[in-house]
Formats: structure tokens, C-alpha cells, sequence
């Protein structure tokens, strides 16, 4: 039987001393006590400073054969010389720290640069040490190295919102540029964390929330799970510490017992994995206190209830070992069906790669199972870390930058969004998400959040198809754009060229990508929109002057009021931010001044007393029809929305009566709105055909339709083209003629759907 030795283990048992390192310390300046030196305490600090560069020189040996002693012994020395007298808030000499991190960066087996730039990573920041003295001793990577570390903490923001975008914009950025400034930072943070006891509660309490809204999810983003778990640990503590402390002491009350279930599920599976040939190493994987809290919150549960605290990691040789171990497991126990997942055949985005089963083990306990070779288990620990090690810290970063292509991707986010509370939105969308694998019709697959919709599924397929989204068909069906896709869907976009994305299309979309691709899009339309209504509304005032005036004024008036082009002139009056008034008398200041006419007909069919240069919109909440009683709200920066007196909408603003205006309907010709109507009745044969008949033979045309049946009863809905009051209610009084039909309603987007679901229609005008 072939025997599969498992890589060094990190953190494993520590090996002896090598020649290289114990040379190395011979070498170097705090090899022993200096002679002649008479003072206790000088000699307690040489004997210590000996002692922490042995133990950093024997851990970098145990995770990397190749290691640069000579300059890890510099950095140290560097380090000492500039941290020397600087002590922590816990009153530890401040190069422990120093010495932490690096150890922490070493047990993620990085190479020796990086555990240098771990030495000197805080001396740019709190000594002297400018950061060209750092790349005269050192060289230009490990400066770059410490610069991007420090970069990420040197600014003040005024908002938690600013101050955390800002900390991961840098970060990302850092990591674009070279990843290990972020494994730097973790190992950082990491040691912070291990001595915050020391500070004060606020300041626990700030660093706790920026630890876990921040850094945990990056570095579980990145696979770097020793590391997110003890920072969700830790910041756990301080954050909930009642329930930090009740499920420390349970989950230690319950040790014993959940040792013993393990021993029970491994000693039969060992037996048989040997009879097959396998060399596995099984072991008890404890659950971090956190996912155990989240358990907790998640199902409303007290930890008692909490069963699948059992788990088993099964680590073998070769992935076809892998699979033949899944199989043995699921003839002793019994799986649970839905709780199989093969993240060897479709990895996860941060690169892990495991199977994961659960089964009903010894007394009946459900036992959560992970199976996966050493190599995969190297990179399930230490992500992104483990990569770096496999590319021996290679300039050729092809295969890194396929796997980081989403960081390039949120850089692009930030750039189109001054907003921080919409760039965190977006990033915590990208990392806090679970994922389903779902297909194309050739096979192609794609990972998405968990619940994503088709139009997530278009917006990954590619940009066009994602604004272009009509409708869409899952494993053959059609379904509705709203709908939530599943792992193993087969999924087909339909377009249409004349399709378009609406403002509700955001409450239905899970993914960045399509957010901010939908907002990108509705924010250019707007501004098209603006372009277009301005430029009308100023030539039709420029004529009135009798006035001809060229592309040169008008570029030089933008130039003046600190636009960018004529096309923001036109947004700025189409939007009503400028007044056309003020841009008449600014291009023809010599004209005698004329009144403004009091009435401006919209060519939608809006009449508005007192002014002459705003963009009309229709409410979408209450769909205001010729005949209905309208009034006009003032909105900011997009013009005037008109509702029906009735809206909700009116009555939350009713407290501002200088945010209404009069408005009446004033049409020259017929045109068309959109109506919801809801139609219930007894279902029967031909009873959706009948209504839908009538509707036609209204000459109200047909923009949607939804039906459903509850118990024998229909309850249909439509969205309706009509022209007025009087044409809706004629076609409500022949709807009540329909045989079954009991009741015909017209249905504001206020008062909701009955089962959640409304179809992808934009309703606006």
C-alpha cells in the first residue's frame, strides 16, 4: 500500500533547529550576550531578543527549505534598531508585534520577502524611516511591500461608510498590484486582534465591527480560512460577549461527547478505507464559534438544538481517492440528499475545492463530511497564500490574475460610484454570498449568489444580454425575470432589441455586476433624457427672441458656469437645476427681459401653472390616467412627478406643501398609459380567453398579463394600455359583465402582489 505523506504541516510540530538557521544566528549581532555589560535588564533584553529571532528563524524553516535566512536576520535587526524604545498600550516592546506578524505570515508558508516586509511593515508609519531608506537596504519589492501596507491606514474619513470604502479600496488596490500586501495586513490585523484585550472598550468595539465587516469577509473571499475564523473568533468576543461565552463553555461542556460520536463514525470507515487501499487521515474538524452563532440566529435556536456540531475532514492522496472515500462513506452511513455538494468539480471562487456530504452517523446524529487531497486541504487553509507558495513568488502572474479578475472588476465599481454606501453595498454583495452553479444550454457553466435571478444570469453572460434581457427559460419552462434560479438550472436568456432595464429590475438582481451595470445604464438614460428635454426647452426660448445663436456660446456659457460640454448645459435645464431664465439673460444679456409664459404644456399632456422648464414624469406608484385628479410633486434633481391626488405618495409629503405645485391634464392628442386592473372570478373553461376578449375589443391593448388559481378561484391581472378615465371605465363595467367574473379592480403599485411576484413591466410613460 502506497503511503501519502502529507506537505509540512503549518503550525504542526515544531522541527529541530536547522544549520542554516542556527548559522544565521551566529552571525548576527544578538547571537549572544554582549561582554562587559554589567545591567540585569540589558542582558534579560539581548537573552530575549535571541530567543524571538530563534523562534521565527526555526518557524520559517519548518514551511520553506529555501528561506533567506541571511535577510530575515537584516530585517530583524532593522526592525530592532528602529522600534527600539517603542513600547504597545499592553506594555509589550513594540518589536514583539513585528515578530508576530511575521511568524503568522510564515505558518502561511510565504517566502522569505514577505516575512521580512512583515518585520517592517509598521516602520514607516511610527519611526523615522523613510521609505527610500527601505529600498536602499532592502530593494525595491519588500519597499513596495511596507508602502502598500501603510497606505491602507494613513487616511481619516468622516463616516464609518467613508472610512471602511476608502480602507478597502486601498486594499484592493494594494492587491492588484502584489497580493502579499494583503496577506501582510491579515497577519497584522490577525495579532491586533490576539492583543486587543488592551485597549479600551470603544476602541474593541470599533476595531471588532472593522474586523468583521471588513477583513474577515476579504479573507474569506481570498480562501484564507485560518485566518478568517480566528478574526471571526475574536471579533465575536467582543462584539456578542454573552453569547461568545455561553457557546465557548457549552461547546467545551460538550467535548467529550462529540470526541466520542467522531471515534464511533471513524473507527468502521478507517477499517474499510483500508481494505480498499486508501491512506486517509481522518480527524475531528471543530466548528468555529461564529458559523455556531450564526447556526443560532439563523434558525432561532438556543445551542442546545443545534445538532451538526459533529464534523469529520477526510484527507487523502489523489482526487480519483477522493470520490472512491465518498462512495464508502455513503454505504456505512446514510446520506442526507440535499446535502451533497462537489466543490472539486466546480470550485468555489476563492479556489476551494471539497466534497461535502452529510450523514445520518452513530445515535442517529447528522455528521457534516468534507473529503479533499493534501493539496487541497493546503489551499483550503491558506487560499490565495498557498497559491503564491505553488508559483514560487514568480513576476509571471497570468494564472493569479485570472483568479483576481474580480478585484479589477470592484476597482471598476468604485470608479463609476462616488457614493461609499453604494460601493459597500456592491463589494459586501460580492463577498458575503453563497453560490449555485447553473448552466448554459451548450454546458457552459456560471457561479452566482445564491437566489440570483435570470437577469443575473444574462449580466454574466455578458453586458448586452443583460440589458437586452426579455424573458428567460429555465430547464425548458419560461419564467418570469423575478424568478429565483437553483444549482444544476439549465438556463436560457431570451432578448429582445427593444427591451430595456427599469428602476425595478435593482430589487430583483443579486449580483454587483448587474446592479451597477443597471444603474450605469438608467443613470446615462437619464442623463440622454435630460439632454434631450433641455435643448428642446432652450431653443424654444431662443426662438422666442427671434434669436439664432451658434455652438460657440453655448460652449463658452458651459465654460462659464464650469460644465463640461454643451450636452451638461442641456442636462442641467432639462432637469431643472439650471433655470432657462438664467441661461437666456447670461447669452443675450442686451434683450429687454420678457415675461415668462405662465403656462408650460409637457408633450406628455401636463399643463403647469407658474413654470416653464421642468421634466415631467409620472408616478409609478398610483399610474395617473387622463381624468384622474392629478397634483404635481417637486422632486429633487429629476424634474416633477404627477400622481393622483389619492397617491400614498402625496399624503407622506402633504407636511411640505412647498413641494406640490398645481398641475392639470391638457392633451392635444390621445395617448396611451398604463393601468393595472385585477380581475377575480370562479375559474372555467375559457374564463382568461373571455376577459382577455373583452379587453381587446376595448381597444385597450394587452402590455402584461399574470394569473394564478387558488381553490377553483381565478384572480388574473393585466396591464393595460388606455386613454383616459372614461375609457377604463367603460372597459371595468363590461369586465363585470364576464360570466364568473366577481370583482374588477384598479391596482396601485402600493397595494402589492399576493404572491410577491410582479411582472418585469415598466409601466412609466
Amino acid at each position: 500500500m502506497t503511503h501519502h505523506h502529507p506537505p509540512d504541516s503549518i503550525g504542526g510540530p515544531s522541527l529541530d533547529e536547522p544549520q542554516s538557521a542556527l548559522a544565521a544566528l551566529e552571525s548576527s549581532q544578538v547571537a549572544g550576550i554582549p561582554s562587559g555589560r554589567a545591567d540585569l535588564d540589558t542582558h534579560l533584553e539581548a537573552a530575549r531578543d535571541h530567543l524571538q529571532l530563534q523562534m521565527l528563524l526555526i518557524e520559517v524553516a519548518s514551511s520553506n527549505e529555501s528561506a533567506d535566512y541571511d535577510l530575515i536576520v537584516r530585517a530583524y535587526h532593522f526592525a530592532l534598531v528602529a522600534h527600539k524604545g517603542q513600547t504597545r498600550k499592553s506594555g509589550e516592546p513594540f518589536l514583539q508585534h513585528s515578530v508576530e506578524v511575521s511568524r503568522i505570515l510564515a505558518q502561511l508558508r510565504l517566502d522569505s520577502t514577505t516575512v521580512a516586509a512583515g518585520l517592517l511593515h509598521d516602520v514607516l508609519e511610527d519611526t523615522s524611516i523613510t521609505l527610500a531608506g527601505i529600498s536602499t537596504e532592502f530593494g525595491d519589492k519588500i519597499a513596495a511591500l511596507v508602502d502598500g501596507v501603510t497606505k491602507i491606514e494613513r487616511f481619516q474619513f468622516e463616516s464609518r461608510e467613508a472610512r471602511q470604502a476608502e480602507t478597502y479600496r486601498k486594499m484592493l488596490l494594494s492587491m492588484v498590484e502584489d497580493i502579499r500586501v494583503i496577506l501582510v495586513k491579515f497577519a497584522d490585523r490577525l495579532h491586533n486582534m490576539r492583543t486587543l484585550d488592551a485597549l479600551g472598550a470603544d476602541q474593541q468595539q470599533r476595531i471588532a465591527h472593522e474586523t468583521m465587516e471588513v477583513y474577515a469577509p476579504l479573507a474569506h473571499r481570498l480562501g484564507v480560512a485560518r485566518i478568517r475564523w480566528e478574526l471571526e473568533d475574536r471579533s465575536l468576543k467582543f462584539l456578542e460577549a454573552e453569547s461568545y461565552a455561553e457557546i465557548r463553555d457549552k461547546v467545551a461542556m460538550r467535548r467529550e461527547e462529540r470526541e466520542a460520536l467522531i471515534d464511533e463514525f471513524r473507527r468502521p470507515l478507517a477499517e474499510e478505507l483500508q481494505r480498499n487501499d486508501i491512506n486517509a487521515e481522518i480527524t475531528g474538524r471543530p466548528k468555529n464559534f461564529y458559523s455556531i452563532f450564526n447556526k443560532m440566529h439563523s434558525r432561532k435556536k438556543p445551542f442546545e438544538e443545534i445538532y451538526d456540531l459533529a464534523a469529520v475532514r477526510i484527507i487523502v492522496g489523489t482526487v480519483r481517492e477522493c470520490y472512491h472515500t465518498l462512495g464508502l462513506v455513503h454505504t456505512l452511513f446514510r446520506p442526507h440528499p440535499d446535502r451533497f455538494k462537489d466543490y472539486i468539480a466546480t470550485p468555489k471562487t476563492n479556489m476551494y475545492q471539497s466534497l461535502h456530504t452529510t450523514v445520518i452517523g452513530p445515535r442517529g446524529m447528522p455528521v457534516e463530511v468534507q473529503i479533499r487531497t493534501w493539496e487541497m486541504h493546503h489551499t483550503a487553509e491558506i487560499g490565495i497564500a498557498a497559491h503564491w507558495r505553488y508559483k514560487g513568488g514568480s513576476d509571471d502572474r497570468d494564472e493569479l490574475n485570472q483568479q483576481m479578475a474580480w478585484l479589477r472588476q470592484i476597482l471598476d465599481w468604485q470608479r463609476d460610484s462616488t457614493d461609499p454606501v453604494e460601493f459597500m453595498e456592491n463589494l459586501k454583495i460580492e463577498l458575503f454570498q453563497d453560490e449555485i452553479f447553473v448552466f448554459t444550454p451548450k454546458g457552459d457553466l456560471h457561479q452566482l449568489p445564491k437566489t440570483a435571478s435570470p437577469i443575473d444570469f444574462a449580466f454574466a453572460i455578458h453586458t448586452d444580454v443583460g440589458l437586452h434581457c426579455l424573458t428567460a427559460k429555465v430547464n425548458g419552462q419560461i419564467v418570469p425575470l423575478s424568478a429565483a434560479l437553483d444549482s444544476g438550472d439549465s438556463v436560457q436568456i431570451i432578448t429582445s432589441p427593444h427591451q430595456r432595464p427599469s428602476q425595478s429590475w435593482l430589487e430583483l438582481v443579486k449580483t454587483a455586476k448587474a446592479r451597477q451595470a443597471i444603474r450605469r445604464w438608467l443613470k446615462e438614460e437619464s442623463f440622454s433624457q435630460s439632454v434631450r428635454l433641455g435643448q428642446e426647452i432652450l431653443e424654444r426660448e431662443i426662438k422666442r427672441y427671434r434669436h439664432r445663436l451658434g455652438p460657440e456660446a453655448l460652449t463658452e456659457l458651459a465654460t462659464e458656469l464650469e460644465l463640461a460640454d454643451i450636452e451638461h448645459l442641456y442636462a442641467g435645464i432639462g432637469s431643472g437645476e439650471l433655470s432657462v431664465s438664467r441661461i437666456i439673460n447670461r447669452l443675450m444679456p442686451d434683450q429687454p427681459k420678457r415675461r415668462v409664459r405662465p403656462l408650460f404644456r409637457d408633450r406628455r399632456g401636463i399643463r403647469i401653472q407658474g413654470m416653464h422648464d421642468m421634466m415631467i414624469q409620472f408616478g409609478k406608484c398610483c399610474t395617473p390616467i387622463p381624468g384622474d385628479s392629478i397634483i404635481g410633486l417637486i422632486t429633487r434633481g429629476r424634474g416633477i412627478s404627477v400622481h393622483r391626488t389619492d397617491c400614498h405618495n402625496i399624503a407622506d409629503v402633504a407636511q411640505d406643501p412647498e413641494r406640490m405645485t398645481p398641475v392639470a391634464w391638457d392633451l392635444e392628442e390621445e395617448l396611451a398609459f398604463t393601468v393595472q386592473l385585477r380581475v377575480c372570478g370562479n375559474d372555467r373553461k375559457f374564463f382568461l380567453s373571455d376577459v382577455t376578449r373583452v379587453i381587446s375589443d376595448s381597444k385597450a391593448n394587452i402590455a402584461g398579463c399574470k394569473t394564478r388559481t387558488i381553490a377553483h378561484l381565478a384572480e388574473d391581472r393585466f396591464w393595460v394600455d388606455v386613454h383616459n378615465t372614461r375609457q377604463l371605465q367603460g372597459l371595468i363595467k363590461k369586465l363585470h359583465g364576464v360570466k364568473g367574473v366577481t370583482e374588477v379592480q384598479r391596482v396601485d403599485e402600493s397595494m402589492g402582489d399576493p404572491d410577491d411576484e410582479s411582472p418585469q413591466i415598466d409601466p412609466s410613460v
